[in-house]
């Protein structure tokens, strides 16, 4: 199905099950913990070993040498794997280096060897006993001190320039320029990268925890040399990934390996410290923002200026993407640059660019406001745009931001904010109120999907599409039950397998949308095949209560499936995302109190408005957008990857020196949706929640803090030594 024009009155439109707040139908094996984990598919195939992988321990140079024979004698073993030994491997179009070291080392932690044997113990005890022989190379590790060598990147959000932004920034009677800084994240997900392989001759069955079946089946076909055909992973069931489960890694790579050389299956689990140091992470950035303005707060110029590294062939951090969309002025210019260090691969992690991006800009935001001597919220309001401000002839296909901050600051009862920073206080805690606002663009990406119907009237959903904790099964089951007319229970969904039609995958606040919108082309076709054989008119057909309907005569469901029928298709989008610009929109206010003594910050309230088209799931939405709340607390208070400056790796590489929010950390949550479709996103009118939710947060609560304190803090986390010494005397 090609969607090429608006969308008009469609089934989905009856919302008599899309739009109604359901429970997950797989919220209960999750619960009861019968939901099985890649790990834990224990019984798929019979004789499984284990596999430890062993990193580097330098991060950059070459190996000189290996013994393994204490390892390879070590009780139970079955086999060691290295590059010397693995043949020929090719790279995955989405990874950076690659996923098995040697004789070149890029980064601390990279993969150098996997010890097979016959229990998890054992593999791990033998894998201490791997020496390996390395001649380390000089390196660099941290972005300022390679700031002065940064290129323009080869990939990314290209430099832009409208306008005349030198000249009105230094003609503009009220100015901004400022500096900002946001650290390395670690994803910090709870299932760990799994995966188990099995060879059947020279097919591969992996089951893993993947967000992106079909670009992940085909790196691991690049990676090994052979047909994609001759690859299926599995992964019904994903423990979270945030981003760092849309690409292969290591762990599956080194299980097909073992697997091979073992000639058995074989399972490996990534450690913590693996998962920090071997996977990837959302790299640290320096932004510079520049904002001029008339007296009466229109912006007149606006600049965005975004810095980060990577390895050697990595991607930039496009942290100045939002800024050329999300607020109006004639002159505008921004520019990402991009540095190499020798760290572990950074890469996607939840809303790429837009976080790190808004967690400078609405700080910068703000500043401007108090120069301007106006209230936060009404100069954002002021500087709204409904097109695209590069393109003025390009309008939003909605765009409700005023509505987003009107509805939150009425809510929130901002009247009672005071300006005047320092002035609340609660007994000892200094108080504040503030708002940030969230942007993320909406991306249309092919999805398709099969659904079969059989004598029960039952119709099963089949899709690669994956769940990652998002609530994906039942939105795909309230999609095909409100387009064949059935109840929830009557709608089985099965997801994750390679062997089914390519859907969108998870990522980039794309799943929602497209997922359920191939669903909805597969039961256009489905309903088109019911109503062939039921001898009905497609054209007037309607499918409700377990009934095909034409005119007076109605048909149970259950006549038309007796041979199974199929319907199968994709949704492929024309260029709609192209007349219009398609994104979602949100505004985040919060309510801090900061320990006038100790500088403790303690997040009280929050709120967030989001506009993001229809919301396919109240339950399931407002989930993604307060989990995404409440990352935002880590990304502004605690979260920071410390870098070993002499040895290049993740200091703080587990849960215990990773500081994540704790139930302790988060306050009264609230989400308001409000009530709108998007006819030019999709046949579901639907957008994404789940990155918007984290978008302008931890701006949120660094505004909080300023309006609290007086104390500006510019570079995140803002912890309490970048507090103390500037808090207001205690009185």
């Amino acid at each position: 199905m090609r969607f090429d024009t608006p969308a008009t009155t469609n089934p989905i439109d009856q919302l008599k099950v899309v739009g109604q707040p359901i429970e997950r139908i797989d919220g209960r094996l999750k619960t009861t913990g019968t939901a099985r984990y890649a790990y834990e598919q224990h019984d798929v195939v019979p004789n499984q070993a284990y596999g430890y992988v062993v990193g580097s321990s330098i991060a950059k140079g070459r190996i000189t040498s290996y013994d393994l024979a204490e390892a390879r004698a070590a009780p139970g073993v079955i086999t060691i794997v290295t590059a010397a030994n693995a043949g020929k491997l090719g790279k995955g179009r989405f990874n950076t280096a690659k996923l098995l070291g040697g004789p070149d080392i890029e980064h601390y932690h990279q993969a150098v060897a996997l010890v097979v044997a016959e229990t998890f113990e054992q593999a791990r005890a033998a894998a201490q006993l791997v020496r390996i022989g390395y001649a380390a190379e000089n390196a660099s590790y941290l972005l300022a001190g390679a700031k002065d060598t940064a290129a323009t990147p080869d990939r990314g959000t290209p430099d832009t320039a409208v306008g005349d932004f030198a000249g009105a920034f230094a003609a503009a009677p009220v100015k901004l320029d400022e500096a900002y800084t946001t650290p390395d994240h670690a994803h910090a997900m709870m299932e760990p990268h799994a995966s188990i392989a099995a060879w059947t001759g020279d097919d591969l069955t992996l089951w893993t925890s993947n967000q992106m079946i079909a670009w992940s089946k085909g790196d691991v076909a690049t990676t090994l040399g052979i047909a994609p055909d001759k690859v299926r992973l599995i992964s019904p069931f994903i423990g979270g990934g945030f981003g760092g489960k849309l690409f292969i890694r290591t762990d599956a790579i080194l299980a097909a390996l073992g697997a091979r050389a073992a000639r058995r299956p074989v399972k490996v689990a990534l450690t913590r410290p693996f998962m920090f140091n071997n996977t990837t992470h959302r790299p640290a950035t320096i932004q510079r923002i520049r904002i001029g303005a008339t007296p009466d707060g229109k912006i007149t110029a606006i600049g965005h200026e975004g810095w980060s590294a990577n390895l050697e062939g990595g991607g930039p951090e496009n942290a100045v993407q939002q800024t050329r969309l999300l607020y109006a002025g004639a002159n505008r210019m921004t520019a990402t640059r991009l540095s190499v260090l020798n760290l572990p691969e950074g890469n996607a992690m939840r809303a790429p660019g837009e976080a790190p991006g808004l967690m400078a800009l609405e700080i910068a935001m703000d500043e401007m406001a108090e120069k301007l001597d106006l209230d936060p919220v009404q100069f954002r309001i002021l500087n709204d745009t409904q097109v695209d401000p590069e393109n003025p002839e390009r309008p939003f296909s909605q765009r409700r931001l005023i509505e987003c901050l009107q509805t939150g600051a009425d809510r929130f009862g901002w009247n009672d904010r005071n300006a005047r920073p320092g002035s609340r206080r609660d007994g000892r805690w200094l108080m504040g109120m503030s708002v940030a606002v969230g942007f993320r663009n909406n991306l249309l990406m092919k999805s398709g999907a099969r659904v079969r119907l059989d004598s029960r009237g039952v119709v099963t959903v089949e899709t690669d599409m994956t769940d990652i904790g998002t609530g994906t099964y039942t939105i795909i089951a309230q999609t095909a039950a409100e387009m064949m007319g059935l109840p929830m229970h009557k709608v089985e969904v099965r997801l994750g397998d390679s062997s089914f039609p390519v859907s969108a995958g998870s990522g980039g606040q794309w799943g929602a949308n497209n997922a359920t919108s191939g669903v909805y082309a597969a039961c256009v076709k489905l309903r088109e095949a019911v109503a062939q054989k039921l001898g009905f008119n497609s054209a007037d057909i309607v499918f409700a209560d377990e009934q095909v309907r034409s005119g007076n005569r109605s048909v149970p469901l259950t006549d038309a499936g007796g041979d199974g029928l199929v319907g199968e298709d994709s949704i492929e989008y024309g260029d709609l995302d192209k007349t219009h610009q398609q994104s979602t929109f949100g505004a985040h206010f919060v309510e801090v109190g900061v320990d006038m003594a100790t500088g403790e910050t303690r997040v009280r309230r929050m709120l967030a408005v989001c506009a993001a088209g229809r919301i396919l799931n109240p339950i399931t939405a407002r989930s993604q957008v307060i989990g995404a709340m409440t990352m935002g607390v880590g990304g502004a208070l605690t979260e920071e990857l410390a870098v070993d400056t002499t040895r290049g790796f993740f200091v703080n590489h587990d849960l215990a020196g990773y500081e994540v929010p704790v139930h302790a950390d988060i306050p009264h949550q609230d989400v308001i949706f409000l009530d709108e479709t998007d006819p030019m996103s999709s046949p579901m009118k639907a957008k994404g929640v789940g990155e918007l939710g984290l978008c302008g947060v931890a701006a949120a609560i660094a505004n909080g803090i300023y309006n609290a304190t007086g104390v500006r803090v510019r570079h995140y986390p803002i912890t309490l030594d970048k507090l103390i010494h500037d808090l207001p005397e205690m009185s």
